[in-house]
């Protein structure tokens, strides 16, 4: 459809027209007669004059509105190319807790590794929408849903334990994951969960988070992080003892495992930063949906057709003003 490049300028056509209105509907004023015997032999010419009278002054407001027009640039769409992509919709959720320090993973901690792991997941995501969730007791989001690789990955390189009050509210981070995806297509749409351990704080039940999730069709990948020789029987002993356990246990595997497989997800476990790697390089190849835009690539300027005109339009009225319609003072 055709459009003007500065729209706004056509506010001073209220100046021409403003005028041409003003000039038609003044009144009068008192006509003054003077007696000149000869007047009559001078009647036919005068009158064709007369009667032209209003045309100089309709060619200029005529002109002074097309040069408005010309001004705000009238543009008419060129060429217009229909663009396919594939692409996807990803929110990370990045466990923070201080559960997370343990060193098991070499070199560095877990979450040093999944941090570089993530990153490097990232930056292979390209025309992909990105955002980053990070949770302890408490979730965060860090960035919300991004084409900006770069700044994904910058602001994963700041993510620390101790930036959140410790524990582990996988279900609140999953909820303000969804809150990200909620009114982008299911189908191109997934959650990729990195944790160590069970939920233990917050609302809702990462059953419920999952339940909404496989409302809105909303897939969850679920990455549990744990050292090959450190799964231990229940960590229930030791929270109720006031400890924290840094370890996977068979029961968090299975709640992790539900709420992946309850979506159409899937649940890996990582034991070491090679099988961290394996593990995101398995989810990269998630199916893309392909997407229509028609993007509008050119406009063609019009304002010549509206310039022309009226830089003519505009002589004329100089011209009838200086010679067949001129008037004397």
């Amino acid at each position: 459809m055709p459009r003007f490049g500065d729209p706004w300028l056509l506010l001073l056509l209220v100046v021409p027209i403003g005028r041409l209105l003003a000039r038609w509907i003044r009144r009068p004023g008192p006509r003054t007669y003077v007696a000149f015997p000869m007047l009559p032999l001078l009647d036919d010419a005068g009158s064709r004059r007369v009667r032209w009278r209003w045309l100089p002054l309709v060619c200029e407001t005529a002109a002074l509105c097309l040069l408005v027009g010309a001004l705000a640039r009238p543009q008419l769409p060129h060429a217009a190319e229909t663009v396919r992509t594939r692409s996807r919709n990803i929110v990370l959720a990045l466990d923070i807790s201080s559960s997370m320090k343990a060193a098991d993973f070499r070199p560095g901690n877990r979450l040093t590794v999944a941090r570089r792991v993530l990153a490097d997941f990232v930056r292979r995501r390209e025309g992909d929408l990105m955002g980053l969730v990070v949770f302890a007791g408490r979730a965060f989001l860090q960035v919300p849903l991004t084409p900006d690789a770069r700044l994904v990955g910058e602001m994963l390189e700041r993510v620390d334990i101790g930036m959140l009050p410790d524990g582990t509210a996988i279900g609140t981070a999953l909820a303000l994951s969804l809150g990200q995806l909620k009114d982008l297509p299911a189908e191109a749409s997934a959650i990729v969960l990195l944790t160590d351990g069970a939920n233990n704080t917050g609302k809702p039940t990462p059953a419920v988070a999952a339940e909404a999730a496989r409302a809105l069709g909303i897939r969850i990948h679920a990455i549990g992080v744990s050292a090959a020789d450190s799964l231990i029987p229940d960590s229930a002993a030791l929270w109720r003892a006031g400890r924290t356990p840094d370890r996977l246990t068979g029961a968090d595997e299975a709640a992790l495992r539900r709420i992946a497989e309850r979506t159409g997800g899937r649940y890996f476990r990582a034991t070491d930063p090679g099988a961290l790697e394996r593990v995101v390089a398995a989810i990269e190849p998630l199916e893309r949906t392909e997407v229509t835009l028609a993007e509008l690539r050119d406009y063609r300027e019009l304002y010549a057709w509206l310039l022309a005109p009226g830089l003519l339009l505009l002589g004329l009225q100089l011209v009838l003003r200086a010679t067949w319609l001129r008037t004397t003072p």
